[in-house]
């Protein structure tokens, strides 16, 4: 079974490997960064896909306004439809999205028994489920210790900064860079995303 980050001594125990292993993870394995934890389920896949290619600001944005409007589970999100999802500043290909998913009946509760690579390849399967998008379900509500979102631009960017590199690593390159970081993966975005807010001065997007 997958390592699971269910409380801070796990994420600890991940914080203290990676230091170890890399000084520059050292210089930011301490203080801890939080667990980042989202409830599993319906609720948090689609957040994730409203957060797809939008900045953090304006991802909450639309966020607060599905959930005013009580929009954040499957039958509401049906008998909302189109015009429901539009009002709440959904771009077209995302109602589409949040509407296939609505709709697909997936079990969220037998996610959480499979291996890594079988999360994200289930959700892979879905319309509008790119592989950030299954990357960032593993990390934040599955809590797995060892996926690691390689297309998230946050994690590149806190990434080039950390590492003093010329430019942003694309997600192959940080991909093969975080082979290093395994099987503590899941730990390493959590520091680089806690850097990325302490650098920017605000939160890490995800």
């Amino acid at each position: 079974m997958a390592e699971i980050l269910s409380d801070i001594r796990t994420l600890a125990r991940g914080a203290s490997w990676l230091a170890g292993q890399d000084p520059a993870m050292a210089r930011i394995a301490a203080p801890l960064p939080p667990l980042r934890r989202r409830p599993p389920g319906f609720a948090t896949l689609l957040q994730a896909i409203v957060g797809q290619q939008v900045s953090t600001a304006s991802a909450a944005a639309i966020w607060a306004r599905l959930e005013a409007a009580g929009l954040t589970q499957e039958a509401s999100i049906l008998a909302a439809g189109e015009e429901g999802l539009r009002a709440c500043g959904l771009s077209r290909p995302k109602i589409r999205y949040a509407l296939a998913l609505a709709g697909t009946g997936v079990d969220f509760a037998a996610l959480e028994t499979l291996p890594d690579e079988e999360v994200i390849t289930r959700l892979v399967a879905l319309p509008g489920i790119g592989r950030w998008t299954a990357e960032i379900y593993g990390t934040v509500a599955l809590g797995r210790a060892d996926i690691f979102p390689a297309g998230d631009l946050a994690l590149q960017e806190a990434t080039r900064l950390l590492y003093g590199l010329s430019e942003r690593p694309k997600e192959a390159g940080l991909r093969q860079m975080a082979e290093a970081w395994s099987p503590w993966r899941g730990v390493a975005a959590r520091l680089l995303w806690a850097y990325y807010a302490q650098e920017k001065k605000r939160e890490g997007v995800t």
